[in-house]
């Protein structure tokens, strides 16, 4: 960090004005108010000691500014956007098993700062390149009275948004503990409107469920990211949490109409502890992201950057790739998990998908059901799985060796039913037995609220068990898309072999589901709440979108289906992003649709990523350059209304001449009446272009741009 002398010498400098926009004068005025204040802080100090009173960090281009401080013994923490409250003062603190609160008779004893800025790249993702741009502010606080518990609070400022969390150092007073509550709150300063699914534990402890919206007053228990734009329409504003390793999932416990002020509430284990633990220990960053539109909030890196960096040697064995897979069979009744005359993983039919696979350009098989453990009620019968042991019908090496020659990867796939014991004690041998035979990519699955000894789905001992196997996994060179996951909170910046998860109402949901299906509205929230956390393996590109299987009749609108036109099947290609992206509809039903040239062209690891255009819960329009190329490709969605949107194009290189590919929806289309129309046109295009892209209701766009010739 620059010197205060030195900044004070560089401050004191005349400006040149000539072609200085205002927001250079805005910017140094908030620079050296920031200056006073720390002046101000070091003169305090000098005089009395130990700062006790209000200590301050800005981000680097002094927007964002979070405030620490005591009042009548307990802490505070407060955050501004551009001298503007958006957090309130808002409690920090723990309550315990057999201790006091760690809440009242506080003061501040220290404070350090540093700055952090630095570029960093992903070995695959939304952006390649990351800035980890940050001013850091460490308070120190202990007890005034016996037993003088002593810990820290570390916050970091961004550009998009700030982080906090506590560490707790080695101490005398406080040795091994067990959390009951944590204290932290977000005294929201309006009462914006929120985008959220519920947190109903112990009734149903899932996040497959739909969007609501409203102001936060009225919400009750809600799940993070939780995504609000303040009501002048000026902050959009997600409340999160980032390197999650060793404690319980955080929900939000809201107001309940008593006001404006969430509350942090953990996921608990069976006997009602949220968290044990011993010193030294660190709870995870709690995440506040910021922006001045919509449109600003994707891509969200703010939790990478609060994650360690990559702990592997080496990533050449984790590849990005578009998958098929014996899936949706299973899900509209064509297929079955359990073994049987309509068993779906056998031998023959998974090296029909292999084929399919390398004919087209996939890089891996999805096989569902081939394992020991499927019949009768497996959710009852969860430590009946065997991950090693395939049914009869299945030869599990010889389909390994035909996936080989034909140079696809087998997915295997791994359901627990929340036997965790079950799974934990195969791991592994199920692990090392999957390398022997070149397997490196599992999808994994816990279809359950609670675990067999009755702990959240998301408390502490299930964070831990995801952890494990992602460590276990790393191990043995094998990459991991979640099903029924813990949520994302950055893990795969440090262990990026922790590829995709589901975590939110995802594509199998159209199969069966009792209301119907997901909105047409859907994917325009999930796009702006649950994406922000991390890339969703929502399993796109279903085709048969109109007729009831096996009775060729339209589907009735209460019926499940798929609620969307075609073109919206293939831009969600590009808008939900994931580095496995499945081709999730049946091989026959791609056969003879030019359509799915663009499943087969579609990128999915990038370089760049540009919202062009967007509104939560309407729309949105996406463009992202693949990694080490000069092609784009762009994806537009919108609700149940049909909508134009003029989109130009000035991300291109200027000068260069490019092809649009461009998959509209066609003429009629409509998602509930007319789905299937997709108009194929291809047209020269430069930076200068501006493309006019018709939306029908339900409907998208997909368009491919590469470079002329």
């Amino acid at each position: 960090m620059m010197p205060t002398r030195q900044r004070a010498r560089q401050l004191a400098r005349p400006a040149v004005a000539e072609g200085r926009p205002p927001s250079y004068y805005f910017a140094m005025l908030r620079h050296t108010r920031a200056l006073v204040s720390c002046l101000a802080a070091v003169t305090l100090a000098a005089i009395t000691g130990p700062l006790r009173g209000q200590v301050r960090v800005a981000s680097p281009d002094g927007r964002n500014e979070v405030t620490v401080d005591v009042r009548e013994g307990k802490l505070y923490y407060s955050l501004a956007r551009d001298d503007r409250a958006l957090i309130l003062p808002s409690l920090l603190g723990f309550e315990f098993r057999g201790a006091p609160p760690l809440r009242d008779g506080l003061r501040i004893t220290d404070t350090t700062r540093q700055s952090y800025d630095e570029w960093w790249t992903q070995p695959w993702g939304e952006v390649a390149r990351v800035h980890d741009h940050n001013n850091e502010l460490a308070v120190s606080v202990e007890e005034m009275a016996a037993p003088n518990r002593r810990f820290t609070v570390r916050a970091r400022a961004f550009d998009d948004g700030v982080g906090f969390r506590y560490e707790f150092p080695s101490q005398a007073g406080l040795g091994a503990f067990e959390i009951t509550d944590e204290l932290t709150e977000f005294a929201l300063a309006d009462n914006a409107r929120a985008w959220w699914i519920p947190s109903n534990w112990p009734r149903k402890d899932r996040s497959e469920e739909l969007y609501s919206s409203g102001p936060v007053s009225t919400l009750d228990s809600v799940q993070t990211p939780l995504t609000m734009e303040t009501r002048d329409g000026r902050t959009f504003m997600v409340i999160h949490e980032a390197n999650l390793v060793d404690y319980a999932r955080m929900f939000l416990r809201g107001p309940r109409m008593e006001g404006r002020t969430l509350h942090a509430a953990l996921a608990p284990l069976a006997d009602g502890i949220k968290v044990r633990g011993r010193t030294p220990f660190v709870t995870p960053w709690r995440t506040i992201q910021l922006a001045d539109r919509a449109t600003d909030l994707a891509p969200s890196v703010l939790g990478l950057n609060l994650n360690p960096p990559n702990a592997l040697a080496s990533t050449d064995w984790i590849h990005p790739m578009k998958y098929v897979g014996i899936w949706w069979g299973m899900h509209i009744g064509t297929m079955t998990w359990s073994s049987g005359p309509k068993h779906g993983a056998t031998t023959a039919n998974a090296e029909r998908y292999i084929d399919f696979a390398a004919a087209n350009g996939f890089g891996g098989v999805l096989v569902e059901g081939w394992n020991v453990g499927w019949d009768g009620d497996w959710i009852a019968n969860r430590n009946a799985f065997s991950f090693t042991q395939a049914y009869p019908d299945y030869d599990l090496a010889a389909v390994a060796a035909y996936a080989r020659q034909k140079g696809v990867r087998l997915i295997m796939h791994n359901e627990t039913s929340g036997g965790i014991e079950n799974y934990e004690r195969q791991m592994d041998s199920a692990f090392v037995l999957y390398r022997s035979l070149g397997l490196h990519a599992i999808k994994s699955g816990y279809v359950t609220d609670l675990t067999s000894a009755g702990d959240s789905h998301y408390s502490q001992y299930m964070v831990q068990h995801y952890r494990r196997v992602i460590e276990l996994a790393a191990r043995d060179s094998i990459m991991l898309d979640a099903h029924e996951p813990m949520h994302d909170t950055g893990e795969r910046r440090t262990y990026p072999n922790m590829m995709s998860r589901e975590g939110a109402r995802g594509q199998e949901y159209n199969a069966w589901s009792g209301d119907g299906g997901n909105p047409p509205e859907h994917e325009t929230i999930l796009f702006f709440t649950r994406l922000l956390a991390g890339p969703m393996d929502f399993t796109p590109g279903i085709f048969d979108l109109l007729l009831e299987r096996g009775t060729g009749r339209p589907r009735r609108p209460d019926e499940p289906r798929v609620r969307t036109t075609l073109a919206k099947q293939l831009a969600l290609y590009v808008v939900i992003y994931s580095p496995l992206q499945m081709a999730a509809d049946l091989p026959e039903n791609y056969e003879r649709q030019p359509a799915f040239q663009f499943i087969r062209d579609v990128a999915v690891d990038w370089d760049t990523t540009r919202v062009l255009d967007g509104r939560i819960g309407d729309y949105v329009a996406v463009a992202r350059r693949v990694r080490g190329g000069e092609t784009w490709f762009v994806g537009a969605i919108t609700d149940e209304q049909g909508r134009t949107l003029d989109v130009p194009l000035s991300f291109l290189t200027p000068g260069r001449r490019y092809v649009a590919e461009i998959y509209a929806d066609g003429p009629n289309a409509h998602w509930l009446t007319n789905p299937l129309p997709v108009t194929i046109t291809r047209r020269t295009v430069t930076s200068a272009t501006r493309l006019r892209l018709v939306l029908a209701p339900g409907g998208g766009q997909a368009i491919r741009i590469r470079p002329a010739g």
